[in-house]
């Protein structure tokens, strides 16, 4: 599994870099620190959306 590190994930969330730290803080966005970088694997990436989504059809339902 690729390993993103924070400025690729903030492209691919079109997230900004505090709303990517603060979603790892949160534990929302899994990550990594290897050495002083903090890398975000896809999986997370593809898991954070699933999330996402998942919370966006229960508020619908609610």
């Amino acid at each position: 599994m690729r390993l993103f590190k924070v400025k690729e994930a903030m492209e691919i969330l079109s997230l900004g870099r505090s709303t990517i730290f603060e979603e790892m803080r949160l534990g929302r966005l899994r990550s990594v620190t290897v050495g002083r970088a903090r890398l975000i694997s896809g999986a997370a990436i593809i898991e954070y959306i699933e999330n996402l989504e998942r919370l966006a059809l229960e508020e619908r339902a609610a």
